[in-house]
């Protein structure tokens, strides 16, 4: 049964799936009217911030001792002559929550103009920098570095208004070679072999790069946004910074006098390099390789309308499993010190908390949303999607080409396979617990998969 069909009866199911208060945006630009702004800020933690990404006891937390590189937010911007605009931001940091991008959006809308439902917010997910979002002994959230963050995605924001150009778009694709493998499996797959009968029994790897190159009239600067899937895992010591999209920007800098900015791909089951977490200078090598090739070879795109959709995915919860675990843990504490269960003082502290779940509750409502540039889609969730859903999404959309953007606008943590729930896998039942969340059905990344269907066919 292939996945296509699965994310077509999920969809119509209704149970697990919900596209709600969808709103869609009409912008009518002919291509000289379409215009684009970058706007760069500092976002560089203090020494002795807390980072994120790695399990660390209390006592024991992981903090800055100093920068292996500065790190930054990173606002692009895109106006149509009737100055209907929208704004996509990256930030270098391990992740977001639901509530801080809607209080930013807020405040972006405010002062900026741009209306809240037209902001992207999104995180590379390096794990060499601090979360904005609350982790279980994974990385506390520093309120005073969230503050920071706040302040300069605003200030990006403005910056990128007021360097506003005229631009055309051009879409560039290039296989990455040895930036990436699927940490999962040794026998998985890459996209070439993806058809239209591939399916979620097989663990997949997506090596293609993709890159949205705006050529700007006049003397305004190029602007360069790139997406691949790989975790920045490359560190994992004391030392604050980007990860390998930070490497990318330097390099390609130095090269051709442009800095990039990174969006993350669908990388929940893939690590950077060829093994283990990677090598940094390789991997940011390889991707420096293939994203000059993704702009010499790039197509132009005719930008005649940009589209947006909005949706809400509801995460369907196992709330019977939620249940087996506590009496699990309440007939005996002292056999929940391992696997699962991390360690004693992580599974006390998760008890305390899950024992207060409203058991009634039994989907997470979270934020999707897409856009369309032309013949150009972006779907943007809040996942940590397994390879082969990104790439169904991709063959599925029913556009010439699509970029799968996660971590967007909240994080829901891992979105993995039916197989990982079969095996216990890390992604499937520690990571919820992490995230003070009762875990999810297996067939959630199909629900997701089916959710990005819809708002992209929505958008043809």
């Amino acid at each position: 049964m292939s996945l296509k069909f699965l994310a077509a009866r999920l969809s119509s199911m209704g149970a697990v799936v919900a596209i709600l208060g969808s709103t869609v945006t009409y912008c009518s630009a002919q291509r000289a009217n379409l215009r684009v702004g970058e706007g760069v800020t500092d976002i560089t933690p203090g020494i002795g911030t807390e980072l994120a990404g790695f399990h660390k006891a209390p006592g024991k937390e992981r903090r800055s001792a100093r920068v292996r590189q500065p790190s930054s937010a990173r606002a692009l911007v895109l106006s149509d002559s009737a100055n209907r605009s929208f704004a996509i931001v990256s930030l270098d940091v391990c992740a977001v929550s639901q509530e801080f991008c809607r209080n930013i959006k807020s405040e972006i809308a405010r002062k900026s103009g741009i209306k809240a439902e037209n902001i992207r917010i999104a995180a590379t997910h390096t794990h060499s920098m601090p979360t904005l979002r609350y982790f279980r002994q994974w990385g506390r959230l520093p309120e005073d570095y969230r503050d920071l963050v706040a302040k300069r995605i605003i200030e990006a924001i403005e910056l990128a208004q007021k360097n506003l150009t005229p631009a055309k778009l051009f879409l560039g694709k290039e296989r990455v070679a040895g930036a990436s493998h699927n940490r999962t499996s040794e026998k998985f797959k890459t996209e070439e072999l993806f058809t239209q009968e591939s399916n979620d029994g097989e663990r997949w790897l997506d090596t293609t790069l993709h890159a949205l190159h705006f050529v700007r009239e006049g003397a305004g600067r190029n602007v360069l946004w790139y997406q691949f899937s790989a975790h920045p895992v490359c560190y994992a010591d004391e030392t604050s910074g980007p990860d390998f999209p930070g490497l990318v920007a330097s390099k390609m800098k130095a090269q051709i006098g442009i800095s990039p900015s990174f969006l993350q791909g669908h990388c929940g089951d893939v690590n950077s390099g060829t093994s283990g977490r990677g090598d940094a200078e390789a991997v940011s090598d390889a991707i420096v390789k293939a994203l000059q090739q993704a702009i010499k070879t790039a197509r132009a795109v005719d930008v005649s309308e940009i589209r947006h959709v909005t949706g809400t995915f509801r995460a369907p919860l196992d709330i019977d499993l939620h249940k087996r675990q506590l009496e699990e843990y309440s007939s005996d504490p002292t056999k929940c010190t391992k696997g699962p269960w991390v360690d004693a003082e992580f599974a006390r502290e998760w008890h305390e908390v899950a024992s207060k779940w409203d058991v009634n509750q039994t989907a997470y409502a979270t934020p999707i949303s897409a856009m369309r540039l032309g013949d150009v889609a972006l779907f943007f969730h809040p996942g940590e999607l397994y390879s082969v859903y990104g790439l169904t999404l991709r063959r599925d959309s029913g556009f010439r080409d699509t970029l799968v953007v996660g971590y967007v606008d909240d994080l829901v943590g891992y979105v993995p396979d039916p197989n990982a729930y079969a095996r216990n896998e890390y992604s499937a039942m520690v990571v919820p617990k992490i995230m003070s969340l009762p875990c999810y059905k297996p067939e959630v990344g199909r629900a997701l998969t089916a959710a990005g269907l819809e708002l992209l066919r929505q958008l043809r």
